[in-house]
C-alpha cells in the first residue's frame, strides 16, 4: 500500500504536535481494547509490552511522517499498529495461550485490514512512500511476533525465528552491500509470499493443529521466504553488475 500527498504548507512542529495528538487518541484505542480483553492484557508485563510496542510505532511514524493530519489509509494502518501491539503485549507471561483463539482473532483483524487501508489509498488519491513502508514494516513485525508466539504454544525450534528476521537480516545486509538497497520491481510474488507466511504461522498456531503440521507449515513459509528474499537479491546483484 503507497499514499501520495502533495508537500506540506505548514511549519514542521505544528504538523509533528498534530500528528502526535492522532497518536494519542489511537493510545487511548489501544487502552480500551486492552481492557475489553483482560484475557490478553491480563497482567502489568502484557500492558507494558503492548504500550512499548506501540511507543515504537509511534516514534516512527513521527520522525517519517511530517505532513501533520494522517489521513483515513494511514489511520487504517495505525489500528493495525494497535491490534499488532495487544499481539505483542499478549506474548509476555505466556499469557496468550490460555486465550489462543482470541489472540488469533486480533492478528487475523490485523492481517485483514492490510487490504484495506490500501484500498482507501487508491479511492483516495492519497499514496505516499511512508504509506508503503509504514504497512510494509507492521507486517514484518506481526510476522515475527507470530513466530514468537509459534514457538513459544507448538515448542518449536529458535530456528522459526529466521522467517520473522530474514527481512531485518536483509536491510542489515544492505548496510555492506548497498546494491541490496537499491529500488526493487513490483512483484505480485512477493505480496503472496507475504500473505502465505502470515496464513502459514496463523494456521500453525491454532490448537487444532499438530505440532509436526505445524513445523511443515512454518517450513513452508521459510522456503518461500528464502526463495523470495533469493530472486530479489540475485536481481539485485545483476542490476549492479549492469
Amino acid at each position: 500500500m503507497s499514499r501520495h500527498l502533495g508537500p506540506s504548507t505548514t511549519p514542521w512542529l505544528p504538523n509533528r504536535l498534530h500528528s502526535a495528538c492522532e497518536l494519542g487518541i489511537a493510545s487511548l484505542v489501544l487502552l480500551m481494547l486492552g481492557c475489553l480483553l483482560p484475557s490478553l492484557m491480563a497482567a502489568g508485563a502484557n500492558w507494558g509490552v503492548a504500550y512499548a510496542t506501540y511507543a515504537l510505532i509511534s516514534l516512527c511514524v513521527l520522525v517519517f511522517w511530517s505532513h501533520g493530519a494522517l489521513g483515513w489509509a494511514n489511520r487504517v494502518t495505525l489500528f493495525r499498529g494497535v491490534l499488532i501491539a495487544l499481539v505483542a503485549g499478549a506474548l509476555a507471561n505466556d499469557t496468550f495461550t490460555e486465550a489462543i483463539w482470541l489472540w488469533l482473532i486480533v492478528a487475523t483483524t490485523a492481517l485483514l485490514l492490510d487490504g484495506v487501508d490500501g484500498w482507501i489509498a487508491r479511492r483516495t488519491q492519497s499514496s505516499t512512500p511512508f504509506g508503503a513502508r509504514f504497512d510494509m514494516e507492521l507486517d514484518a513485525l506481526l510476522i515475527l511476533l507470530l513466530c514468537i508466539g509459534l514457538i513459544q504454544e507448538k515448542s518449536l525450534g529458535p530456528w522459526v525465528l529466521l522467517i520473522g528476521v530474514m527481512r531485518y537480516l536483509f536491510i542489515a545486509a544492505s548496510w555492506h552491500f548497498v546494491w541490496l538497497a537499491a529500488p526493487l520491481f513490483a512483484s505480485f510474488r512477493r505480496k503472496l509470499v507475504c500473505v502465505w507466511q502470515v496464513s502459514a504461522l496463523l494456521l500453525a498456531l491454532t490448537p487444532l493443529t499438530h505440532p509436526l503440521f505445524a513445523s511443515l507449515l512454518a517450513l513452508s513459509a521459510l522456503i518461500s521466504l528464502a526463495y523470495s528474499f533469493g530472486i530479489d537479491s540475485w536481481w539485485l546483484y545483476k542490476q549492479s553488475r549492469r
